[in-house]
């Protein structure tokens, strides 16, 4: 089982903050360390005010050394596909082949409206992220001195050179999630190379990574090609006055994070997150909350990674 993980800046972080998390988590040996990809905090101030995750991106890639960086997700109503599949092979080449593209359809409306981006209906918004899948990999895969061309109903690639390559071949890895029974698990099981349930039960990772195991098959795609993975907001602490403290920075509750997330003592939190691998899971996305407790990821590190059960990859 691969920890990573998993920050949200938008909540309220500066550069330097996310750098000295991503620097200690390499140091720590944490598999990754990826950051959502919004312009509006949830229920905060939002100060400093938010941060484009690829510029961020960018800075990290020249500022670590050997720890994988990605997105959790890329919005698709943010960026055109082509600029979008430029900046990734770009970051991807700055970072030495580090980087992974979390990508999805968009959902947070206010975000939207208070920066002056388009926010379509649902099914706009599905249509044209099955749309920049598509454009995106197909940029990626276009062999060197062939052109690329793209006719659908949002977007139009015409003779296009298909530049630039990133280092990772044939691509950067393609991460997509969510809980849709049907256009999710269809366009998982056709463009990606990690599936993500953010936020679940054991339960629902169970009948989700079915489903999206059957879209795999339906098409003639092995679903063990396929990562497994899900992202639980993390709270751990030697004795329960840790616990309660670590979960009063975030604003939680002890007994809602061990009932929805990975909260209790180091022991606990090996056994649910053995859970999840029971039901499949290959990598656990630790979201982080408090980026300033460095400590508490070197407790995971020092108390919980070593006696993880061991999955296949």
């Amino acid at each position: 089982m691969e920890l990573r993980i998993f920050t949200e800046p938008q909540q309220g972080a500066t550069y330097d903050d996310l750098l000295a998390v991503a620097q200690a988590a390499e140091s720590l040996g944490f598999g990754a360390f990826f950051r959502s990809d919004h312009y509006l905090g949830m229920g905060t101030d939002g100060l400093p005010g938010p941060s484009d995750a690829w510029t961020t991106l960018a800075g990290l890639a020249r500022d670590t050394e050997t720890i994988r960086l990605g997105t959790m997700m890329t919005s698709a109503t943010f960026r055109h596909p082509g600029v979008l599949a430029i900046q990734v092979a770009n970051v991807d080449q700055m970072s030495g082949g580090r980087i992974e593209l979390g990508i999805g359809a968009g959902w947070f409306e206010a975000e939207h409206t208070q920066y002056g981006i388009p926010f379509p209906s649902t099914k706009e918004r599905f249509d044209r992220f099955s749309e920049q899948l598509a454009v995106i990999t197909g940029l990626w895969r276009t062999p060197l001195g062939e052109r690329y061309d793209f006719a659908g109903e949002h977007y139009t690639l015409t003779d296009s050179l298909a530049l630039p390559k990133p280092v990772q071949d044939p691509h950067p890895p393609v991460l997509i999630g969510g809980l849709g029974k049907k256009r999710t698990p269809a366009l998982a099981a056709r463009y990606a190379d990690e599936f993500n349930l953010p936020f679940v039960s054991l339960e629902t990772t169970r009948d989700q990574f079915a489903r999206v195991r059957a879209a795999c098959t339906e098409i003639g795609r092995d679903p063990d090609e396929l990562i497994w993975s899900n992202a639980l907001v993390v709270c751990v602490g030697r004795d329960e006055a840790e616990i309660a403290r670590r979960a009063g920075r975030i604003g939680r509750e002890v007994a809602e994070l061990r009932e929805n997330g990975l909260a209790g003592t180091p022991a606990e939190v090996v056994e649910k997150i053995n859970a999840y691998a029971a039901a499949g899971a290959q990598r656990i996305y630790l979201q982080v909350l408090d980026l300033a407790d460095l400590e508490h990821l070197e407790l995971i590190a020092t108390e919980v990674m070593p006696h993880l059960a061991k999955t296949e990859r």
